[in-house]
């Protein structure tokens, strides 16, 4: 207790902030949001702390926008436009939030404001893994038959990270081993899946669930519902044995049948390999003029 008169030494007093976290990954609705802002948001930061994460959308998908409001506690909304293209008039849904506590939270997650496609990854923290794919392709995805019927799930990203992420599920959901490289024409990613493996993935995915796109929920069901017709052939197995390096580089030693007898693969899988080796563009190989 002080003494009157004689002055008390100050005493500083800390001041604890208690920083409110918007956003929980581990919840599957807050997974398929991420997903999605890192696919389809724009996140733009202005001057000071001024700033705005959006994300438009056709106005038919309207509703997972409107979902997006009561996802979190903080202020958002949703607008509409309509502008006239060359495709005649088209109408669109903008979801738009401007919180700087929740931004900050959306860039140290790994949404960063600015120009993001190419660098975008999947979170260093712990995230529901099917949600937040989920996000991912209702963003940059598609799902669907291709024009022979044959149903197909595919992904469309500038991040190779996102690329492997896509490629990693595929591999362990469906069995289905897909390597990806990038567009020569405009450096994209583009992983797909099709037929059985599809169907699976697309099960998986979209099978009771909770936020989707309802026009991708619905094709994902018809997806998922496919069996092979009689008739159709079926490809080989996702997980065929892959070529090696130190294979290709033997490939072209000796005849077909002296290599797939040092290989252990048939002939016919040697001669396949050798024309598609022949026919790769940047690819040398110095026993390619070697006589089958």
């Amino acid at each position: 207790m002080g003494v009157r008169g004689v002055e008390e030494p100050n005493v500083r007093r800390e001041a604890y902030v208690v920083r409110v976290r918007h956003i929980d990954l581990l919840r599957p609705d807050h997974a398929y949001f991420f997903g999605f802002a890192q696919t389809d948001g724009n996140h733009y930061a202005g001057r000071g702390q001024k700033g705005r994460l959006s994300i438009e959308l056709s106005d038919r998908d309207d509703a997972v926008l409107h979902s997006f409001c009561s996802l979190f506690d903080v202020h958002s909304r949703v607008s509409y436009r309509e502008r006239t293209t060359n495709f005649g008039v088209h109408r669109s849904a903008t979801w738009t939030v401007c919180n700087l506590g929740f931004r900050r939270e959306l860039a140290e997650l790994g949404l960063p404001a600015g120009r993001k496609s190419e660098t975008v990854a999947p979170p260093l923290s712990a995230f529901s893994t099917r949600d937040y794919l989920r996000g991912l392709v209702d963003g940059d995805g598609s799902v669907g038959f291709t024009g022979t019927g044959r149903p197909f799930l595919a992904f469309t990203t500038a991040s190779r990270a996102l690329a492997d992420y896509f490629c990693a599920q595929a591999l362990s959901v469906a069995g289905a081993y897909r390597s990806v490289n990038a567009n020569a024409r405009d450096g994209m990613y583009n992983p797909m899946v099709s037929g059985e493996p599809a169907a699976v993935l697309a099960g998986w995915l979209y099978g009771d669930v909770g936020l989707a796109l309802e026009r991708k929920r619905e094709a994902a069901t018809r997806v998922a519902r496919w069996t092979r017709p009689t008739g159709m052939r079926a490809r080989p197995h996702a997980g065929a044995r892959r070529w090696t390096a130190e294979e290709d580089a033997d490939v072209f030693n000796g005849s077909v049948r002296e290599a797939a007898s040092r290989l252990g693969r048939s002939e016919r899988s040697i001669s396949i390999r050798r024309f598609r080796l022949r026919g790769s563009a940047g690819s040398q190989h110095p026993n390619a003029t070697s006589r089958s």
